[in-house]
């Protein structure tokens, strides 16, 4: 029966849904008891108890895209509760003498009580997401769009969970994953595994996680800030596995353009993983061919070894940062022939008088010689080992001629820059000559950019803050520039180039402190409404 079927719905074009049996039966019943419009979609439902004053019925509650809904009938007493998540003001997760887990839900008018949950943590993480969602759309004006990515289920699975479950879950790990890792906001992790990792900086092999992803490869120690590491795939030149011991069991062999090779051990399932690394690999090289016109070439053998050629990025990022190389674009986007800021402004405009306090500038060159010494035993660029020691160099300050460098590397900006060649170019052959409400502000901020220092007295300094602001402003409309943009885009460019000073205006607003610039004000409204 189930074999015509199918074959029915191919004939006639009818997609499959996800979705069990089981969970098929609980969407109908949800959009019965609760009247919903069928575009409304439920994510998942949870057997619990909801205290209606002092007694506890025992039922379901429902959630949805949009609500949050009980239901209960029992000994002909019927209980029905309806709460839209935008009318949320708090979740708690609360632990009693009575009951240990229970949740509570805060409106502006009541408060709700749900008990006796058979995964409290998994209901409760839901909760909190799908208020989350509910607040960004209403801020952002934006209807949720569900990721079609995803594998499918098997037909026969016995879990009563949902596509949309499945969707929620898979977004919040890789939110985690970008977060962790600092990576783009349209990185999807994969999957992740168990693993060691040799380190020759302390000849050991730490035991972690290794997370892999469309364009990355990422490790993390089970034990906190012992060492990281991010290896972007447009970097990688060979996978190889290595032969297993006693000693070094299914190990994994990684290297790199900047001559550096990464060893993972302990993997459950190499095979599956090595496939995996080189498909995403093998999407890479035609990504870059594509966007750079640059051949790549996949071989395989017996021995499963994945290589490509390389010169498609440099994997040293100082080398690409602090000197021109020859193959750099150098462009000049001003139509008055005013010079592009192709280099930090710091750099054209630094004067050196004689009466400079001196311990300052032994101070640097200090920590200039601290950070070359940790480059030497750690790596350098993109792919170095991160470890405390990395955490402590940045907490003791970054001495100035490496500020660009080190905050394009440490913000994950660089990958976004490295992955978007000539986005900043063509972003501002765009947005100059357009007029509107920010550009306005922009012109009206410009020369209150920290005026005291001599890169922003003449026009080339100005121009560069101009569009690096401006193309901002054109590629996120829903930011366009807010008050103190300027100084913090000032400092940037004094310590980098003008297209990593707009990747690092990127990071910051969107990635590191989402909402902070907003032409809302949210978190002055928040402040407001607490008090």
């Amino acid at each position: 029966m189930q074999g015509i079927i199918a074959e029915y719905n191919k004939i006639n074009g009818i997609k499959e849904d996800d979705d069990t049996e089981k969970f098929k039966e609980a969407i109908v019943k949800f959009h019965k008891l609760f009247g919903m419009p069928e575009e409304e979609k439920l994510v998942n439902y949870y057997s619990c108890s909801y205290w209606k004053g002092k007694v506890p019925r025992q039922g379901w509650v429902y959630l949805s895209i949009n609500h949050l809904c009980f239901y209960s009938f029992l000994m002909g007493r019927e209980a029905k509760l309806v709460i839209r998540w935008v009318d949320i003001t708090q979740l708690e997760k609360n632990a009693t003498l009575l009951f240990p887990d229970m949740i509570k839900v805060s409106t502006r008018s009541s408060e709700h009580f749900f008990s006796v949950f058979l995964n409290i943590s998994e209901t409760f993480k839901l909760m909190e997401q799908l208020a989350n969602i509910a607040m960004r759309q209403l801020l952002d004006n934006e209807g949720f769009e569900q990721d079609r990515s995803l594998p499918k289920l098997k037909k026969k699975s016995p879990k009563k969970v949902s596509a949309l479950k499945r969707d929620l879950d898979a977004r919040a790990k890789s939110e985690r994953y970008r977060a962790l890792f600092r990576l783009p906001k349209d990185e999807k992790l994969d999957g992740h595994t168990d693993c060691t990792l040799w380190t020759p900086f302390n000849k050991m092999h730490i035991l972690g996680q290794m997370f892999v992803s469309t364009n990355y490869i990422c490790f993390t120690s089970k034990e906190e800030n012992l060492c990281s590491l991010i290896i972007p795939l447009r970097e990688v030149t060979i996978v190889e596995k290595a032969d297993s011991s006693s000693v070094l069991p299914s190990p994994l062999s990684i290297s790199t353009k900047n001559r550096m090779t990464f060893l993972f051990a302990n993997l459950k399932d190499r095979d599956f993983l090595v496939q995996r690394i080189s498909d995403f690999l093998q999407q890479t090289t035609s990504k870059i061919y594509l966007g750079k016109n640059i051949s790549g070439s996949y071989i395989s053998s017996d021995d499963e070894v994945f290589t490509r050629s390389s010169s498609i990025i440099s994997g040293s990022p100082h080398k690409s940062l602090s000197s021109e190389s020859e193959g750099e674009r150098q462009f000049n986007l001003n139509d008055n022939g005013i010079p592009t800021a192709t280099q930090a402004l710091m750099t054209m405009y630094r004067r050196r008088s004689p009466e400079e306090f001196n311990p300052k500038l032994a101070k640097e060159f200090l920590k200039e010689q601290a950070w070359k010494i940790h480059f030497a035993e750690y790596g350098q660029g993109v792919c170095m080992y991160r470890t405390e020691k990395t955490r402590d160099l940045v907490l003791k300050g970054i001495p100035e001629s490496m500020r660009g460098e080190l905050w394009l590397l440490f913000s994950g900006a660089i990958n976004e820059m490295a992955t978007h060649p000539g986005y900043y170019e063509d972003l501002v052959e765009k947005s100059m000559g357009k007029y509107n409400l920010a550009t306005e502000e922009i012109e009206r901020d410009l020369h209150r950019s920290l005026p005291e220092h001599p890169a922003f007295q003449n026009e080339m300094g100005i121009a560069a803050l101009r569009r690096v602001l401006t193309a901002y402003a054109f590629r996120n409309p829903n930011i366009g520039y807010c008050q103190a943009m300027n100084i913090v885009t000032s400092v940037l460019l004094l310590y980098a180039k003008e297209e990593e000073a707009f990747w690092l205006l990127v990071a910051l607003c969107e990635r590191m402190l989402p909402d902070y610039y907003n032409t809302r004000v949210v978190g002055m409204l928040w402040g407001h409404f607490r008090k």
